[in-house]
């Protein structure tokens, strides 16, 4: 496409680019704040987000929205009281659209919410346990990619109440997976990549306390603790669930066995899970499950 035949393209997308937009910037300004403290890094990420959404200027709410902004940093400090400002103008906004579902605004607010805690590259403990605290009162959104992979990797991290140097690397380089870099004035795209390698980031089990057997399908991959794959298929026979051996576009859930695989939770695992992460992407709801949550599935139906 040319320059022209975009921009008449977004003739026919501008109500669900400003929708988004906004969502993100909502988020964006929570994630930055979330720590209580405002960095020269980013103010600058905040400003280079508006410059990368200029084109958006003279339409409303933007028209009101990039100057309140501009406003806010042009000291190069962001206070607390213009911060609330920002956020609610983009509430005042959101509220009265309707052009995206609450599920998908919200999944937009925690890609902003992300973009926000890592704009100055460093995540601190506040905005760890602030991102967790805003997963748990998002509970609604379980089973929409990425909200399982983020809610499980938190969960791993916090689970001893120490938060180690690497943890904190293995975070930034999961979560960088759901910020659009090219939106970025400080997030090096060069450093994430070398991090990703390092940790070899892959799918993540959801933590799943209501898992349904009956009437949905699922799919089993990995070797089992406590039975054969036919006496699996089986139970979920007897149970009034649906097996099958590999994902398809009505699978429910993906159970992972928990045999030889004592690191699930920072690992690549085979071509099941990267198949059942690929459709959770493309946005397929569909669960990927510890071997555990599974039996004690089959155990509350007992």
């Amino acid at each position: 496409m040319n320059v022209h035949e975009i921009e008449e393209y977004r003739k026919f997308t501008a109500p669900a680019e400003l929708h988004k937009a906004v969502n993100t910037l909502k988020g964006m300004v929570a994630g930055i704040t979330t720590d209580r403290k405002i960095s020269e890094d980013e103010v600058n990420e905040l400003s280079h987000w508006c410059l990368c959404h200029a084109n958006l200027i003279d339409r409303h709410p933007f028209k009101e929205l990039i100057p309140l902004i501009q406003s806010a940093y042009e000291d190069e400090i962001l206070t607390s009281d213009e911060a609330d400002d920002i956020v609610w103008l983009c509430n005042n906004f959101v509220s009265d659209s309707n052009y995206y579902d609450l599920v998908t605004s919200s999944i937009q607010f925690l890609s902003g919410m992300i973009h926000g805690i890592l704009a100055d590259g460093e995540i601190t403990d506040d905005e760890i346990h602030a991102l967790r605290s805003w997963i748990q009162m998002n509970s609604y959104l379980s089973g929409c990619y990425p909200f399982d992979e983020i809610e499980s990797i938190l969960i791993s991290i916090l689970e001893d109440d120490v938060i180690t140097q690497e943890e904190r690397e293995m975070l930034k380089a999961f979560l960088s997976n759901f910020v659009d870099l090219k939106s970025s004035y400080n997030l090096n795209d060069r450093e994430l990549e070398e991090l990703k390698e390092k940790y070899s980031i892959g799918g993540i089990c959801a933590i799943c306390e209501n898992m349904q057997i009956a009437d949905n399908e699922i799919c089993f991959t990995g070797q089992s603790l406590k039975a054969s794959r036919k006496e699996i298929a089986q139970i979920i026979t007897d149970l009034g669930g649906i097996f099958k051996n590999s994902p398809t576009n009505k699978t429910r859930y993906l159970v992972v066995g928990k045999a030889g695989n004592p690191c699930w939770a920072f690992s690549c695992y085979g071509r099941k899970v990267e198949d059942a992460v690929r459709r959770r992407k493309e946005g397929q709801l569909l669960t990927i499950v510890d071997e555990e949550d599974f039996w004690d599935a089959v155990e509350d139906v007992k």
